[in-house]
Formats: structure tokens, sequence, C-alpha cells
């Protein structure tokens, strides 16, 4: 398939306004007043929406299931993470060139087109704001043109209440005036009305669980309420969610990707240049024709690269192939490497290199010179002989929405209302879990016996009760394994959940035995051996056949009683502080210059 190109040539555009009647715009500027006549015009002026405001890298590269050799700030929290001079999220550029177009669409003549892009303007305007309230809670709202001496660029912070209700009211709008789905090529890369359903699903899920989980309203008092003191609560939003999912999934417009080969079908999806129609509702177009790549390949499979890995917390999730629980298992905790990825969920061998996976001429196992945990991501990781490992050299598509994230949404949002039936796991979760060939899950089964597991302080979620307890486990457990490696997801979704104690929790590697040679299959070997000793902690290094040295080993842990030992689960994060503070870290720091900037109107995040 031949793919399109968004163009940016309206990036370039400087909107200016005269001052006299006798001045005349140059040629090498553009007024409102001259500009947004066309169809054309409003395409090229939206089109820039796309380039700065989707994910540069929609995969997720740090998490507490997914980590780096050097986690950024954001993880490591402490004395690491503090408030930014400036940048730090707390960007308004994109909203102003909303604003400008929302101002002057009706310069065009052109009534489909002024419609189309207002409604895609809307979305974007929503899509720009939940990005905003995530990440800061309250902040201002602003769906006017303002220039640089106007007053309104010193407004307080409104209510996320208030800036919920507005984004309703532009993603309603967008879903009422965008087109139908695209024809190829451009199916995956132009937001239609079943994009804005996804997004109006996904950030009313977002608020609804976060005021559900976050009982008093933060960072303000009055957050959950509007200007005019009305409010919604928690329930409210999950059923707008569930609403807005369903009526996705009712379009029929699209469905899983599925070739029948439980096997494979997952990881091809991510795998493959061009975006699946099928599946994908919204994807970041790579091309190597256009020289527009992405580093992903290299991240996971260079050794130069971030070393990036599954945490075990995240494989001991993966249920068996047959639906029962790793976890239940006599000794799952104390298994080498082949014995615990053996029968398990398809989609653990579809994520991480397991023995069998191939990658060029030879099949091959994990490399702890890429991995730092052992379970080395195959998540996104091109063929072989288009040399991904090499920088920027993959053309890969990668998805910001797909379907079966929809499907999750639709699930949850209705487990967390109550309001959940086993009709609605087989026409959502059963769905995804029959590509890969598990078997269903059963609401009345998970609800009888929620997994200890996850609800474990060192491995789970403390704060989820209630009668539905299981079965929201469960497809949490779900959109784990699904959703891996995908975007921001799991990060926020901690911070949706109150579940930012999970990031506080072990990150463990590979299970160890002690010294000895080891094959993790696929001819993978290594040599472990006690080098050196630190208060009385025995650590090991790790070697290649032939006598490479390629690290030292963080110390190991024992598994049951948590204390350092000459076996156990490889501790990656030993040397490394990772701490995540309840009373602030749910939201980002507002920018000490910001502050200055409006020290009588806008306030500080609590705690920062």
């Amino acid at each position: 398939m031949r793919k399109s190109i968004i163009l940016i040539a309206a990036a370039a555009l400087a909107l200016t306004s005269c001052d006299s009647l006798i001045d005349l715009t140059p040629e090498s500027q553009l007024s409102a007043e001259s500009y947004f006549k066309t169809a054309e015009d409003l395409q090229l002026f939206t089109n820039t929406f796309y380039n700065n405001l989707l994910p540069k890298t929609p995969y997720e590269t740090e998490s507490d299931v997914f980590i780096s050799r050097n986690p950024s700030n954001l993880l490591r929290g402490g004395n690491d993470r503090t408030v930014p001079d400036t940048g730090g999220g707390w960007t308004w550029t994109n909203l102003r060139k909303m604003n400008t177009l929302l101002a002057n669409v009706d310069n065009c003549n052109d009534e489909a087109a002024v419609q189309t892009y207002t409604a895609l303007t809307k979305f974007w305007r929503a899509y720009f704001y939940f990005d905003k309230v995530a990440k800061f809670g309250d902040v201002p709202w602003i769906d006017h043109e303002i220039g640089s001496a106007d007053a309104d660029l010193y407004n307080p912070r409104d209510t996320r209440e208030t800036v919920m209700q507005h984004m309703i009211a532009d993603i309603d709008e967008a879903i009422a005036g965008l087109p139908d789905k695209y024809k190829a090529p451009e199916t995956a890369y132009r937001v239609n009305k079943y994009t804005a359903m996804f997004l109006k699903a996904q950030f009313c899920l977002f608020e609804g669980t976060f005021r559900k989980y976050h009982s008093s309203p933060a960072p303000f008092a009055d957050s959950y309420k509007a200007a005019d003191g009305t409010t919604h609560d928690a329930d409210w939003y999950l059923q707008q969610a569930a609403d807005a999912a369903d009526q996705l999934i009712s379009s029929d417009k699209y469905k899983l990707y599925s070739t029948g080969k439980p096997a494979q079908d997952y990881l091809t999806l991510f795998n493959q240049n061009d975006a699946n129609v099928d599946e994908i509702i919204l994807a970041v177009n790579y091309d190597q024709a256009l020289k527009i790549k992405h580093d992903c390949g290299r991240l996971l499979t260079n050794q130069t690269a971030s070393r990036l890995g599954m945490t075990k917390k995240m494989v001991d999730m993966y249920l068996m192939k047959d639906g029962s629980r790793f976890t239940d298992k006599a000794g799952w905790n104390v298994m080498t490497f082949a014995d615990e990825v053996k029968d398990r969920d398809p989609r653990l061998a579809q994520t991480i290199r397991t023995p069998g996976y191939s990658w060029g001429t030879a099949n091959c196992g994990p490399e702890f010179k890429y991995c730092q945990t052992g379970y080395q991501s195959i998540k996104y990781v091109p063929a072989y002989e288009t040399k991904p490992y090499s920088t920027d050299n993959c053309f890969n598509d990668m998805p910001v929405f797909r379907y079966a994230e929809a499907l999750l949404i639709y699930a949850e949002a209705k487990a967390e209302l109550g309001t959940l039936t086993q009709a609605d796991l087989d026409k959502s979760v059963n769905l995804i879990r029959k590509r890969v060939g598990m078997p269903n899950l059963d609401m009345a089964a998970a609800n009888a016996k929620p997994d200890e597991y996850l609800l474990s302080p060192e491995t789970g979620y403390t704060n989820v009760t209630g009668a539905n307890q299981g079965v929201i486990l469960e497809i949490r457990r779900e959109r784990a394994i699904e959703l891996f490696q995908e975007g921001m997801g799991r990060y926020f979704d901690l911070m949706r959940w109150a579940a930012g104690y999970c990031i506080n929790q072990p990150m463990y590697g590979m299970y160890i035995p002690g010294p000895g040679d080891y094959d993790l299959g696929d001819n993978s070997k290594y040599t472990f051996f006690v080098g050196v000793t630190d208060s009385k902690l025995e650590k090991y290094q790790i070697y290649e056949p032939g006598g490479q040295q390629l690290q030292d080993m963080a110390y190991l842990v024992d598994p049951i009683t948590k204390e350092y030992a000459t076996s156990g689960v490889w501790d990656v994060m030993k040397t490394i502080s990772i701490s995540f503070d309840e009373s602030k870290h749910y939201f980002y720091p507002i920018p000490t210059k910001e502050l200055n900037l409006n020290k009588e109107n806008l306030k500080q995040n609590p705690g920062w």
C-alpha cells in the first residue's frame, strides 16, 4: 500500500493582522483575513496538529513493568524529580493555533469543509486538553484567540470539571461533524468520527476512574465542580466512557486483526510496515521512501541503547495457556527461564524473546547485553534484514489508538460501574483472548476468587474492592498484557487508579538459581559467578561463552525471604533510587517561570 504523507506546509504560516487600512500584507506573510478561504487552506493548517500533537515515539519506554538501565526522573522521583524552570508539558502554542482556526474558519465559503475542519479542530482541542488534565489536573480553559497583551493570559486555573465539560462538548461536536472512515491509503492516518468516539471513551474512562479512586478532589477542593457549581460524579463519566466505546463497537467499522494464527497474529500487528486498517484507528505514519523513521528497534536490540526489559512482575502476570494462573503453580517464583515461559498465554512469546523465537537466520534466546532484566521485548521490532538495530532505521507504523483498547475501555467502564455482564465480556475482553487462543474470562469465577497476586502489596493493587473486585483485577491484567509497551498507557493507568505505589514495588529481573552455566534456549548461553562482594552481599558477574564479560550483575534477592542471597531474582534497581511520592506525584509540577509570570492567579500543584 502506498502511504499518504501528511503535509505540514502550514507550519510555516505567520498569521498577522493589519493595523490600518493602508497596510499591505507582505507576500512572505499571510493574514487571518486572507487565509482560511478554501478547503485546502483548512486542511494544510490542521495537518500541523497531526505532526505537533501525536507522539513522536508512541511506545512506552518505562513504567513499573518495563524499565531501562537509566530511568528518567519521572520514575526515579525523590530528589531527581524537581520543578522545571520552563517546559515540562506546560505549553500552549498548539491551542492558540486551534483557536485561530476556529475564529476564522467562516472565511471559507465551502460549508462542508467548514463543518469537517471545525469538527477536526474540536477533536484536537479535546485531545490537547486531555493531556493537560492528565498531567496537571486543573488548567486554564481557553477557547478563543488571545494576543500577547491579552489579560486572559493571566487567567487562573479552571477546575477539571469545567475543562472536562468543555472537552465533552468539543468531542461530541467532533463525532457529529467528522467524516466516516477514510478509504485507503489514508484510513489509519486521518481522524474520523470513530477516532473521536475512541478519544471520548478514553478520556471519560480516565476521569471516571480518577474520581473513583482519588476519593478527595485534587489538587484543589473544588476540582470536581464547574464554575457554576454543577458537577458529575465518577459513575457519570464511566457511563459516558461505556456509551462511547459501545457506539464505536456497534458501528462495526473496526475489528481485531486476525489471520487465524494465534501464535503470531499479535506480534505481526505491530511489526508490519503499514498500519492494519481493520484494527488500527489512528497511527503515526512512517515511510522508508520518505525517510520518516523511528528508533524503537535500536532501543530493544542494540547494546549501546537503553537495555529495556520487562519486569518479572509483568512476566508473572501472564496466565497459563489453559487460563489458569501461573502464580498458583507450585514453585512459580523460583522457576528458571525455560520453565516459567512454557505453556503461557501466547502473547508472552509474542512480546519477549522466548525459546523458539526466530530473528534473522537463527532462533534467538534472550540476550542480557541488550536487556537488563533478561526479558527482552520483541514488540515493534521489524525483520532483521531491515537492520532495525541501527539508529533511526525502523519504518513500521505505530498505533496511537487501536480497537483492542476500545474493547478494554468498554469492559473496564462497565465493571467499575457495577453493570458488567458476561455478555459484555464476551463482546470485548473475550474477543481479544480469542485472537491468541486463550480461554474466555468468566466473570463469576473471577469474582468468586480474586487473584491474590493482583491484590498483593508487592505485585498488585491494594485499593480495589467491592463485588466486582475479581473481574476488575482480571481486566487490569488483560489491559497490562494487551497494551504492554504502548504509548504512556501504563503510567497514566497507575495515575488514574491512584496506584502510583506500584512504581515503588520491586522491579526484578529473571530468576537465577546461583553460580553456574545456563542455557536460556536457542544457544543463549551465559555464565554467572560471584565476582565481588559489597557489604557482605554477593554480587554476580555475567559472561558470554568465550569469556567476554558483559556487565556486573545486580544483587540477587531470595523471592521468599526478600533477603539478598546467592540465588534469586535479579534486583536490577538495587543501585538506582525509585520513589513515587503519593503526596505530589499524581500531578506534574508547573514550571517556575510560569508561576513567576502569573503570581496572582497561577498556583503550584500540592507538594511541589
